[in-house]
């Protein structure tokens, strides 16, 4: 392995990281904005529909964004497929990801179809 695989190597990981960990916080942040939002609802002088529509814009948003995130898994673990098979020898700690985190389920089915 050439000095030049382990440098591509390392920054896919790390790049692959950060991309991941981008996903995770735009889930925090659609949470703490759906948080908020039911808290504003509960003011008495709010009707108990109000933002009903804007909930469930928020609510596909997230659905969107768990997409993304399994998709990214996917990706994670092409990558690390890829790296068993070309960097034989690698000392480093291989990611083992579940086949269960990255199959389609019906709720992902869904998504993918309506965003189509």
């Amino acid at each position: 392995m050439t000095d030049r695989m382990l440098n591509d190597a390392q920054n896919l990981k790390k790049l692959i990281r950060e991309a991941e960990a981008l996903a995770d916080e735009s889930m925090i942040a659609f949470a703490r904005l759906k948080q908020a939002m039911l808290a504003a609802r509960q003011n008495p002088a709010v009707e108990v529909h109000t933002g009903q529509r804007a909930l469930m814009r928020l609510n596909q948003a997230e659905d969107q964004a768990i997409a993304m995130s399994t998709s990214l898994l996917r990706v994670h673990d092409e990558m690390s497929k890829v790296a068993r098979e070309n960097m034989a020898g690698d000392a480093g700690d291989p990611t083992n990801i579940p086949e269960a985190a990255v199959t389609t389920g019906p709720q992902e089915t869904a998504v993918v179809a309506s965003a189509g």
